[in-house]
């Protein structure tokens, strides 16, 4: 009751192209993969940004104790 063998995948495999036929499943393919792509290209455009990071500082005297960091904002 596990997984299934070759032979129901290829059956199944049967049964979809005569279905749906070559040609569609082949559109079907291509309009998947410009899918992937637009939405690749999607995630590349919003995460870079034009604007340089805004820097943190302060007027504040260090003492002995305080720590020296440089503060980054997410993106």
């Amino acid at each position: 009751m596990g997984s299934f063998s070759i032979w129901h995948w290829l059956i199944v495999l049967a049964v979809v192209v005569l279905i749906f036929g070559t040609k569609k499943l082949k559109n079907v393919g291509s309009d998947l993969g410009a899918a992937v792509k637009g939405f690749k290209d999607g995630m590349k455009d919003g995460s870079t940004s034009d604007a340089p990071p805004q820097q943190v500082t302060s007027n504040k005297v260090a003492d002995a104790n305080t720590v020296d960091v440089e503060a980054k904002t997410k993106q």
